[in-house]
């Protein structure tokens, strides 16, 4: 008694506290009477106890953690007031059960609802009267369940026997409140003047000293005096208990030197947890002190951690830096200090499990061998850091993943996405309570080896705020010259890290700082053309959604056919995330057929797939050819990839003005401005009356005004529309440009060449114009992906107007 966490004595009140710190008086005999003949409600909300128990007629505090006990709390307080109230089998289970409760409890009326300064909920609450659980009605949003009343045997209060218990419980407490410096003396104040016998009896038994289970047979108790009587075999343990602590004390009550004084508070805690049938805490030392003779660290580290060690049995372990400390060694022996996974340099292996997990991206497999083949040469090469930046869903995550299991190494993986914290990074220091260390660290724990491949993902959505810079943080982890001696504020030692290969992946490296990218190899990951997605989709897609969906593929054939239908008409991306979810929608709908065993085709049709996902949604931009004058289609890159741009321009009467529609941004503007003046300036050249200029307004607009667009490589786009446009000749079907224009005419290169190339193949288009500095970047181009396309390279705009315009003569260029 004395110390249970809801001890009436040691919040200094009899019986409970309200808002002005006040006593509540203690339960007279006409409150007890009253409270008996209260009616029992027919249904009652259950609120589940963790790790304590009421007694009717007790006053105890609680504080609501969970979100369906602050719903209780807060509907019975405007309602009734009343609830029931139940301990937890297992104070582990989150949300509990039928199962997992008690289904005795105590009737609880609702006394006070505080709101504490750390934000949480706190209770008063008084029990009533017993109830037994009879049947569950709901569990969401709280329990709730019919009751009935669990009547007690009330003796005799002149039965001698009972009077002679009543005189020994309170001649215990009596005892025990002496002994015990925890419990103010007020405590013996309250036993004496308590007259109601029951409450005595209920109030002694929620204040012990035992386990909640304990408690719980106490209050199953339906005779009280037999409840008088166990209570008492356990106030006689307790009492024993304390006697045997002092006499300890008064053993060792010498003038003691440090040494002594030591050794007293180390066999105090022992005799404690021996008397509690648990091991010492000299033990659990005793138990690090034994992993730390088995790591692989070095002598400074092994001085700091026994150091600390030494530290920590000086310790209180009732005070809050104990668990800290604690947390603080178990880390230390849970790291894996030099301890090494070895590597597999098999590299044709290697090269089977890339193939195996990616079709296509040949480039970027060529690049992993190349990165195996150095490190199976050297052994000892410092990781670089490996960046795959490209579109959504191409297989950057992944990648790192085969890797892994090409070098026989552990795989880990952390999210940065939104990351804003640095002590994410880097950890809290240890004089914080809740103090961790940061997720670099932990995932090498959770790894187990410090040579793991670790992929840093979306490394290009790291967030600034008010709590530090993680992007800057993440300096000395990625810098092969620093990360040897990475720092760890909850460590407070370096950790090598050079040994770990870093493989970060982002969707746009402009968004990445450039320290940050200085310290990283930028690995472009492009999108795919439709063979390749057709491919993905038949070799790893489909039967991954049939195994998902509790299918085989006796139950579903796709064919090529089908899957290139699925992929053009309902797919506009440079992944292959999107295809997933279409396919996993056709997989659903064979499931669902098989299910209700309705009638099915086991190989789809085309009719099948349209029926299945509706009318093809991505088909406009292959038909929408150049069949109106001053209509050109673009090539432009976006960050989900490539993508094909519609600009169109008309004449209206008026006084030459020039109005740019379609969300622009300054760059795109700037070159229609430029276009214009250039076709001002060269009007004959093109054979356009000057007069035009005078009396038309020119507008042009880029379709999709709600998507934002901007960047340098519409010129050439905008130049042709308008050359069109002024002399009324359609643009060539089926051709697309790309590039920038200066005022004196010259084309400039661009770049993103491989995925506008992948957006002009998934459109159908056959001619491609593009600046002549841009042919290096055609040549390290897949020439799987170029089937199909022509090329012109172009140094000035005439030139363009004369590929692009069906019978346009140029004159000659006159020399600017």
């Amino acid at each position: 008694m004395g110390n249970s966490k809801f001890s009436n004595f040691d919040n200094m009140s009899l019986q409970g506290i309200d808002e002005d710190s006040e006593l509540i008086p203690l339960l007279t005999a006409e409150d007890e009477e009253e409270m008996n003949s209260e009616k029992l409600p027919e249904t009652l909300p259950i609120l589940p106890l963790r790790n304590t128990v009421l007694f009717p007629g007790v006053v105890i505090p609680i504080t609501a953690g969970r979100d369906s006990s602050i719903a209780l709390i807060k509907d019975a307080n405007n309602g009734t007031k009343v609830i029931g109230v139940v301990s937890q089998k297992d104070e582990n289970v989150e949300n509990p059960g039928i199962n997992d409760i008690n289904t005795l409890g105590t009737v609880a009326r609702i006394l006070r609802v505080l709101q504490m300064p750390d934000g949480n909920t706190t209770v008063i609450i008084q029990g009533k009267k017993r109830f037994e659980v009879a049947e569950v009605l709901t569990e969401k949003p709280y329990m709730t369940a019919t009751v009935r009343e669990a009547k007690e045997v009330r003796p005799d209060p002149l039965n001698p026997e009972f009077l002679a218990i009543i005189e020994s419980v309170k001649e215990l407490a009596l005892k025990i409140i002496k002994d015990n410096p925890n419990i103010p003396s007020d405590a013996s104040f309250a036993i004496k003047n308590i007259q109601s016998d029951s409450f005595l009896i209920n109030f002694v038994s929620s204040n012990l000293s035992v386990d909640v289970e304990i408690k719980q047979e106490l209050l199953e108790i339906p005779d009280l005096q037999e409840r008088a009587l166990a209570m008492l075999k356990y106030m006689n343990v307790e009492l024993q208990k304390l006697e045997l602590k002092n006499v300890i004390q008064s053993k060792v009550r010498t003038d003691l030197d440090q040494q002594q004084r030591e050794y007293f508070l180390n066999q105090q805690m022992k005799t404690i947890q021996e008397e509690l049938g648990g091991g010492s805490y000299e033990e659990e030392v005793e138990e690090m002190r034994n992993k730390a003779k088995k790591k692989k660290w070095g002598k400074k580290i092994n001085e700091h951690f026994l150091k600390e060690l030494s530290k920590i049995q000086r310790m209180n372990p009732q005070v809050a830096e104990y668990s800290i400390q604690r947390n603080y060694l178990e880390l230390f022996l849970e790291l894996p200090w030099n301890d090494f996974s070895k590597d597999k340099f098999d590299l044709k292996r290697a090269q089977k499990i890339l193939d195996r997990d990616h079709y296509g991206l040949e480039d970027v497999k060529r690049r992993i061998i190349e990165y195996l083949a150095v490190l199976k040469l050297r052994n000892d090469m410092k990781s670089p850091i490996l960046c795959f930046y490209g579109p959504p869903g191409v297989g950057k995550t992944s990648l790192g993943k085969s890797i892994a299991e090409a070098l026989g190494r552990e795989y880990v993986r952390m999210s940065l996405g939104g990351l804003r914290d640095e002590a994410e990074i880097r950890g809290h220091r240890k004089t914080y309570i809740g103090a961790m260390p940061g997720r670099i660290i932990q995932s090498l724990k959770k790894a187990g080896k410090s040579n793991p491949v670790f992929i840093l993902d979306e490394i290009d959505k790291l967030s600034n705020s008010n709590q530090g810079d993680p992007s800057s943080a993440m300096l000395e982890v990625l810098d092969p010259e620093q990360n040897s001696e990475f720092h760890d504020n909850f460590l407070e030692m370096g950790y090598d890290l050079s040994k770990v290969m870093f493989v970060a992946t982002a969707n746009n490296i402009g968004n990445i700082q450039p320290a940050l990218r200085d310290r990283m190899e930028m690995i472009p990951v492009s999108g795919y053309t439709i063979e390749e997605k057709v491919e993905i989709a038949k070799r790893h897609l489909l039967p991954k959604q049939l195994k998902e969906h509790g299918l085989s593929e006796k139950d579903l054939k796709v064919g090529k056919p089908q899957l290139e239908k699925v992929v053009e008409g309902y797919t506009r991306e440079s992944g292959v995330r999107g295809l997933e979810k279409q396919i996993a929608k056709v997989v659903r709908n064979t499931a669902k057929n098989i299910a209700m065993e309705l009638e099915h085709d086991l190989k789809l049709t085309n009719e099948d797939i349209v029926t299945i996902l509706g009318p093809a949604r991505m088909e406009r931009d292959k038909y929408e050819n150049n069949d109106v004058a001053g209509v050109v289609t673009g090539l432009a890159w976006t960050s989900v990839g490539g993508d094909i741009l519609f600009i169109e321009s008309i004449l209206t009467k008026g006084k030459g003005n020039l109005t740019i529609t379609g969300n622009l941004g300054k760059v795109m503007k700037e070159s229609a401005t430029i276009a214009m003046e250039y076709i001002k300036s060269n009007c004959d050249l093109f054979g356009i009356d000057a007069d035009v200029f005078e009396k038309y307004n020119v507008h042009i607009h880029v379709p999709e005004g709600a998507t934002p667009k901007d960047g340098p490589s519409a010129g050439v786009t905008m130049l042709t529309s308008l050359v069109s446009l002024f002399t009324q000749k359609k643009v060539k079907k089926s051709l697309a440009m790309t590039g920038e224009i200066t005022l004196r005419g010259k084309v400039l290169p661009v770049g993103g060449i491989k995925e506008k190339i992948l957006a002009a193949k998934r459109a159908r288009i056959k001619e491609l114009i593009l600046c002549e500095e841009n042919r290096k970047d055609i040549l390290e181009i897949k020439a799987d992906y170029l089937k199909g396309l022509t090329f012109h390279y172009v140094t000035e705009m005439h030139e363009v107007v004369a590929l692009a315009i069906t019978n346009q003569k140029v004159k000659n260029a006159k020399k600017l």
